[in-house]
């Protein structure tokens, strides 16, 4: 320590002083933590391919995929045979010196990598069956049996496997603006879901020997090359689903002469395969809007399901600008159709379903497929594929262009819970409108599940919520979703992580952001703001490649909302909402200061002192003030006041509002995700008042915000959220005074 003498430089004064100090410890920077600072830091850079707005640059790009497909089931061993030819044309300027075909099937094959990247533990119970295909049976023969890859000329071209993925080496480069065209022939046996698990394969019917397939992921297909990473060839895990481009399918299935069958795409044999009196059912179908068309009935159902054809019948389907290719047959198929009526166009809603389904599906799925694209179609663009099947197939839920698989049957009495009716409805909803996100406005789920399954499971709530019977929504919600969010950090990722990471999938992927999605619409935006701009990014990105940034991008774009930290905090942490009352004081007015008011400086105006005397808002509960609580503010007995109003003409007096008690509430937040203060206030007199403070208010204090009421009416209670629209984790602190909570999730 030694002494320095200082000159200490003021703006009105200049003094010297001796002075003995410490060197004070030298100070840190500081990083940029506010919550609103704009996401460039985890945004992509704008480009030609993809502009600032989140709309396709002028240089956008997508490659296309056409297939010519035979195949031929063998139903006794349950086998599918297959040849394809795909022209793969790209659009991109680069030159591409190999392609990157996609071996789903490869993931259930005996050297899949998927098992060994697992971690396991002993279950301790097991029925014997159960022991016996886990521990006792030999692995099966599962996977792709690729025969041969050709040219058009039928030379042999080279190719590589990895796993899930076939590298196929071209003897030149495909340059910009070029196509090539070549052969695959593969086969593979077909899984049994319900034992072996999977998103396709057979139900079996063992009392009577029957199958009822839902085939997919059964054919070789080409992988997503674009603007973002080159080629998505991110192995499949089993978690993360497809990324696959657009094109045109032309698809032939041999199958027995006794199946019936649906399939993506338009069927262009309809006579060859159908009776005469199934072709009239189906042209009266194409007419009627109210009620399903029974086309293939269950007593020719029955009727088919008892006998074994050795016979064979192919069915002929194309689709146009599909990303993909599904298809469900069985001869215990019933059938039933109806034509829905669009804004610009009609499409088909269909159902095919075993007896098992009945009456339930009969009753219920075709028309829930006719309001899912309806509702769908409200909300983003007309539906533009020519039908939309629903597949009754126990224990699924999954979706590819037109056509889906769907759980919920009646009991072995044909008798239906509730439960079950809208478990049924609700996937029902939710795969048929998969048309919409990812088939139509096609992300890229191997990467970012939440773009298609977070999208279309809020689509689906507003669906369900369409029905107008008070359905039991599962996802969208905010309370639905605070378990989750209020759960042990360890087990949570953000919704931006990689499907393969991710703990709680349906939580994370589904249900969190469903519920973002409906807190911005309901509650941050507003409905109209919200439409319109989740209308556009539909419409920008409908058979395109969306990424995230384009998502949100076009929702501030088209909306002028700022929603940077509504999508930095919700999307990319795991924050939580948890917004409190801190304390509550009650003012009153008055003429005689108290001693602190007293003491304190007298506040400086723009152009001087302000001129006294002054009235005082003084804390009710000052003893020097002898307050009495809840005591009204009467202006003539405050003669400041009073003096002064009477001094104001008749018109002015007329603008006046009359508040008789002065409170103000701080409010804080211990969690750490921004969002809006809703608060319902109820006067003694029992009448209510709502504020919503837009989330900007933590923009300058991340702990603490403050709002003053003068009102007319003495105030009872204040609570904040009180509709649950926010997904506030604990509630115990919402309400003052406050109240007991049995528990933070009522």
């Amino acid at each position: 320590m030694k002494k320095i003498y200082l000159l200490l430089f003021l703006p009105t004064l200049i003094f010297a002083q001796e002075k003995t100090t410490t060197v004070a410890p030298k100070q840190t920077g500081k990083y940029d933590t506010n919550k609103f600072s704009q996401m460039y830091d985890l945004l992509a850079t704008p480009n030609m391919f993809r502009n600032a707005a989140g709309a396709p640059g002028p240089a956008y790009y997508q490659q296309q995929a056409d297939y010519k497909i035979d195949i031929e089931l063998d139903d006794k061993n349950a086998k599918l045979m297959g040849s394809e030819t795909i022209t793969y044309i790209n659009n991109s300027p680069d030159s591409l010196e190999y392609l990157w075909v996609q071996l789903d099937q490869n993931q259930s094959a005996k050297d899949s990598e998927t098992p060994l990247a697992d971690s396991q533990r002993i279950t301790q119970t097991f029925p014997a069956a159960g022991f016996t295909d886990k521990y006792l049976k030999k692995d099966l023969e599962r996977g792709f049996n690729i025969e041969w890859v050709k040219d058009l000329k039928g030379n042999a071209m080279k190719y590589s496997i990895n796993h899930t993925m076939m590298r196929i080496d071209l003897a030149t480069a495909l340059k910009p603006g070029a196509s090539v065209s070549f052969s695959i022939k593969w086969w593979y046996n077909i899984n049994n879901y319900q034992k072996e698990g999977g998103r396709s394969g057979y139900e079996l019917f063992e009392k009577e020997g029957n199958k009822l397939y839902v085939i997919a992921q059964f054919y070789p297909r080409m992988a997503v090359y674009n603007d973002v990473e080159g080629w998505q060839n991110m192995q499949f895990w089993g978690g993360g689903e497809f990324a696959l481009p657009f094109g045109n399918f032309d698809v032939n299935i041999t199958v027995p002469a006794d199946h019936v069958m649906e399939a993506t795409g338009e069927l262009t044999n309809r006579s060859e395969v159908f009776t005469a009196a199934q072709v009239k059912r189906w042209e009266l179908a194409q007419k009627t809007f109210d009620k399903p068309v029974v086309i293939v009935t269950q007593a020719e159902a029955e009727a088919a399901e008892k006998g074994f054809s050795n016979k064979k019948k192919t069915w002929r389907f194309s689709a146009k600008n599909v990303r993909d290719f599904g298809i469900a047959t069985s001869r215990k198929f019933i059938l039933d159709a109806m034509a829905v009526q669009l804004s610009t166009k009609t499409a088909m809603a269909v159902s095919i379903y075993p007896k098992e389904a009945n009456p339930l599906w009969g009753e219920t799925s075709t028309i829930t497929v006719a309001h899912t694209l309806k509702s769908y179609s409200a909300h983003t663009f007309d539906y533009p594929y020519p039908k939309a099947v629903s597949v009754s197939a126990e224990d699924q839920g999954m979706e590819y262009p037109m056509i889906c698989w769907n759980f919920g049957r009646p009991d072995e009495n044909g008798i239906t819970s509730e439960a079950i009716k809208n478990g049924m409805m609700g996937v029902v909803i939710h795969e048929v409108g998969h048309n919409f996100f990812p088939m139509i406005v096609n992300s890229d789920e191997r990467q970012w599940t939440w773009m298609d399954e977070g999208l279309n499971s809020f689509m689906e709530y507003m669906a369900e919520q369409e029905l107008g019977t008070n359905f039991p929504s599962r996802r969208g919600p905010a309370k639905n979703i605070v378990p989750y969010m209020s759960g042990d950090q360890k087990f949570l990722e953000p919704i931006m992580s990689n499907s393969e990471g991710i703990i709680q999938f349906g939580n994370n992927a589904y249900g969190k952001p469903a519920t973002g999605l409906n807190i911005l619409r309901e509650t941050i935006m507003g409905r109209e703001l919200f439409d319109y701009a989740f209308k556009v990014y539909a419409n920008r990105w409908k058979f395109k490649h969306p990424t995230p940034e384009d998502f949100f991008r076009t929702m501030e774009d088209a909306s002028a909302v700022d929603l940077d930290w509504f999508f930095r905090g919700w999307f990319y942490s795991t924050d939580f909402v948890d917004i409190g009352i801190n304390e509550v004081k009650q003012y009153y007015v008055t003429e005689t200061p108290t001693a602190a008011l007293k003491s304190a400086k007298v506040r400086k105006g723009r152009f001087g002192l302000d001129p006294g005397p002054f009235v005082y808002l003084v804390e009710g509960d000052n003893t020097e003030l002898n307050a009495k609580d809840k005591k009204a503010l009467k202006i003539e007995e405050v003669k400041l006041l009073s003096d002064y109003v009477s001094t104001l003409t008749a018109e002015e007096k007329g603008t006046l509002s009359t508040p008789k008690y002065f409170y103000e509430v701080e409010f804080n937040k211990p969690g750490g995700m921004i969002m809006p203060i809703l608060v319902e206030i109820t006067y003694e007199d029992g009448t209510v008042d709502n504020y919503k403070y837009p989330a900007q208010i933590w923009r300058k204090n991340n702990d603490t915000a403050k709002k003053v009421y003068a009102t007319e009416k003495a105030i009872k209670k204040i609570q904040i959220d009180p509709k649950l629209e926010t997904a506030d984790i604990d509630v115990t602190n919402n309400t003052w005074p406050k109240e007991q909570v049995k528990s933070k999730f009522d």
